[in-house]
């Protein structure tokens, strides 16, 4: 089979989202539009995806790793014919072509499918849609025996030909050879001034090539996005259909309307997620996992069983069977929590390990660390992890129990079954079941008066 070359053009200014950003890189569920257009062209087992950029090019290139897409300028906007044309000569005579738009960011692979497998020598695919309101849109013109002729832009069309419903969605698929015999012949001679890349329709009507269409399940999967409402609406639609699927697959929700998927979320059975849950990255929730009001979890798996309490937040850590964490839970990236742990309110955690049956109930700051089974870390406890210049360890060994508003400075450690009175502040290695005790004397002061106001 012929190579397909997938083309995005992404040159628009987008001028009505009123942005310094260049509008593919608008994000709809955590991620630009254009990685979405990109991510679906590789679905499709592109084997070039051909890029075609113009307002904020530099920008637009950053954005997507390097080496993974060919880029071609379109200097001038001159329409989409135009934008097209900048790719011709990285096409192969042989390749097979769609056209995608990098601010049309959710059509969906299996409708695209459809469409490519209807590129050959004598037919192409074109993407319409049937609209109650079709202003704005070219129109798709048929003959008497239903074949499309071609498509009318909104500016051009005389009355009767603005009185249809089915317009283009400008996604279609073609031959590079016959792009190459036609673009060429494009005329600039309409009410925009510009190469219309829809101006091949009628071409290939000429040229007896069969015009053989397709449209989506739901309009809204060729919706493109124009200003910040269009992206509003687009991201609501999205996140249904992730929650639909979410409850499909076993998931409770509190609220379907109020739960936000921003990238892979993999879920297990009877899983609970109350309101205002947002899932980022790629996570991963085993079998009973409940989820509390308010949090974030980003790149993250929670074992079976584990409750996160509400407005915890939650990065790029992993958290084993059985755990309960929160409320107000805070963890930074790089943690390990085995199973039956407990991380409490107001608890922060940084690149720590802590180990089975090991709890940090509330208000402590844990950093650089690394907790054996079973440790008891008192309210107030912070690691002194960093010295302005560098980060050091602390090690608590198995057993281990932590006194309230303790400091331990790093590098340090305390080894199995120590204990350390509350309001100590260790600066030195702890041995085996030894208690420490760091702080100054208590004194009384008899008589004394506090001061007054004068």
């Amino acid at each position: 089979m012929s190579p397909l070359h997938v083309v995005i053009l992404a040159a628009g200014q987008g001028s009505r989202m009123k942005s310094a950003l260049p509008k593919v890189l608008h994000a709809l569920a955590g991620r630009p539009m254009l990685h979405h257009v990109i991510a679906t062209a590789r679905s499709l087992g592109a084997e070039t995806i051909h890029t075609v950029i113009g307002h904020g090019a530099d920008q637009v290139r950053a954005s997507v790793p390097e080496g993974s897409i060919h880029w071609v300028e379109q200097r001038e906007q001159l329409g989409t014919g135009h934008a097209v044309a900048q790719v011709l000569e990285h096409l192969p005579d042989d390749a097979r072509v769609l056209v995608l738009y990098g601010d049309v960011p959710l059509t969906r692979s299996a409708t695209l499918e459809t469409l490519v497998r209807h590129i050959s020598d004598t037919s192409l695919g074109l993407l319409t849609v049937t609209m109650d309101d079709p202003k704005g849109y070219g129109r798709i013109v048929r003959d008497a025996d239903g074949q499309v002729t071609a498509i009318v832009e909104q500016k051009d069309a005389t009355p009767e030909q603005r009185a249809i419903q089915e317009v283009n969605t400008g996604i279609l698929g073609v031959t590079a050879a016959q792009l190459k015999a036609w673009l060429p012949r494009l005329s600039n001679s309409n009410a925009q001034g510009e190469y219309y890349l829809t101006d091949i329709i009628a071409m290939a009507a000429s040229d007896q090539v069969t015009v053989e269409v397709n449209q989506p399940d739901d309009a809204l999967e060729v919706q493109g996005v124009n200003n910040r409402v269009q992206l509003a609406e687009l991201e609501r639609w999205f996140q249904r259909h992730q929650a639909r699927q979410l409850m499909l697959d076993g998931a409770t929700l509190a609220d379907p309307e109020r739960v936000d998927v921003r990238g892979n979320l993999r879920i297990g059975n009877d899983i609970f997620i109350d309101v205002n849950a947002v899932f980022e990255g790629d996570v991963r929730l085993g079998n009973n996992v409940r989820i509390g009001p308010g949090c974030v979890i980003k790149d993250a798996d929670i074992g079976d069983g584990t409750e996160i309490k509400a407005y915890s937040v939650i990065e790029s850590s992993s958290i084993g069977a059985n755990a309960q964490i929160g409320p107000y839970a805070r963890f930074r990236p790089g943690n390990t929590l085995a199973a039956n742990t407990k991380v409490g309110n107001f608890v922060e955690l940084k690149k720590s390990v802590v180990g089975e049956g090991s709890k940090i109930n509330h208000l402590s700051y844990v950093g650089d660390a690394t907790l054996g089974t079973n440790v008891n870390v008192g309210a107030g406890t912070i690691t002194c992890n960093y010295d302005g210049a560098n980060k050091y360890p602390t090690v608590i060994g198995d057993g281990a129990f932590v006194g309230s508003n303790a400091s331990l400075v790093a590098p340090v450690t305390l080894a199995s079954g120590v204990t350390v009175a509350a309001g100590s502040t260790i600066t030195r290695d702890v041995a085996d079941n030894e208690l420490a005790v760091a702080r100054g004397r208590q004194r009384n002061i008899s008589g004394w008066e506090r001061p007054k106001k004068h």
